[in-house]
């Protein structure tokens, strides 16, 4: 089998490159050699939570890694057949465990047996999905065609301190579904709905956060208030959630030492905001997600209100493994993204 060989530092240059890589390796069965590793970051090449998501992609098909040490911007992988099974990774840190679910997701929907993973780390992180996207956007999206899994909060992990639990059970896509992604509608009646997480932290804070969510543009129908009592840090995140028939998008902002609670609110808000007033079916954080699922179909179709430069990277790196083309459609402030054979 061929070698595939990517270049870490295209596009926007990320641990995303990294992750889709793995996946793909998995599924197609080619090997991988990538390097420039997270070239456009700080502290580029591979932390703890990459080194997890490799050890994750090892575990699932037999495969085997070289230069998988923290720091290396270059790795080989060479994967197995994927098997099913019951998986436990530990990221020993508060790295997200929803972006090693990502890595092994897609090809686990393909294995031949059902899979329960389980990852500790962080479950609610800036820059990565939180838990509640996980179980409220993202799998009912990915479940309309075939892809079902189930999955659980067992502790809850904020950044910096981690140590939370989530568990995923999936289960084998059927091959007579010949259903494809196609979410180009946008949802009509939204009700909006609000949930505060609060940590270790002052009840000013959520109590504040509430009455800031109320007072914004938005018809927040009403505030949740979550007091997680399992975490190992303090922690602080504000969602809102807007629920449309069989579709619910989850808006997430954290709040942080130092950061006033107006910032995170207008934060939320704002990303709320912008994709109500778009006319697109699909925010841009599911829009990234579901290409994966498209190429692995060969089909398929969304809007969305953003085409930012982690989802045509993404794209670029999924053409690399998979004989697809992505079209790109602009009308107005919405981008229609369409998957077909190359």
């Amino acid at each position: 089998m061929d070698t595939v060989v990517i270049d870490g530092s295209t596009g926007e240059g990320g641990g995303q490159i990294l992750r889709t890589s793995l996946a793909l390796s998995c599924i197609t069965g080619r090997s991988l050699h990538i390097e420039n590793i997270r070239a456009a970051r700080r502290n580029p090449g591979l932390a703890k939570q990459h080194l997890s998501c490799v050890e994750a992609a090892c575990q699932i098909c037999n495969g085997q890694s070289q230069g998988a040490a923290r720091g290396s911007r270059v790795l080989d992988f060479q994967p197995g057949s994927v098997q099913g099974g019951d998986f436990h990774f530990d990221i020993g840190s508060a790295g997200s465990a929803s972006l090693v679910i990502q890595t092994v997701l897609p090809a686990l929907f393909l294995a031949d047996r059902p899979s329960r993973v389980t990852v500790v780390g962080g479950t609610h992180n800036p820059l990565a999905p939180p838990f509640d996207f996980l179980c409220e956007t993202f799998l009912p999206a990915i479940a309309t065609v075939g892809f079902r899994g189930n999955c659980r909060l067992l502790k809850h992990g904020f950044f910096p301190a981690g140590g939370g639990r989530i568990t995923f059970d999936i289960q084998p896509r059927q091959k007579q579904s010949h259903r494809i992604i196609n979410l180009c509608e946008p949802g009509s009646q939204f009700r909006i709905h609000a949930r505060i997480y609060t940590a270790k932290l002052a009840a000013h804070i959520a109590q504040r956060q509430q009455k800031l969510l109320l007072q914004s543009g938005l018809n927040i129908q009403n505030v949740e208030h979550i007091e997680v009592t399992d975490s190992d840090g303090p922690g602080n995140c504000v969602m809102i959630r807007l629920c449309g028939g069989e579709r619910t998008t989850v808006f997430t902002a954290f709040g942080m030492r130092g950061k006033p609670s107006q910032d995170v609110i207008s934060g939320v808000v704002h990303l709320a905001e912008d994709f109500l007033a778009s006319g697109a079916a699909i925010d841009r954080f599911l829009a990234d997600q579901l290409l994966v699922y498209m190429a692995i179909l060969r089909a398929g179709c969304y809007t969305t209100n953003e085409l930012s430069t982690h989802l045509v990277t993404n794209m670029e790196i999924i053409r690399e493994f998979v004989d697809v083309d992505f079209r790109v459609d602009q009308r107005r402030k919405v981008y229609k993204v369409s998957c077909r054979p190359a």
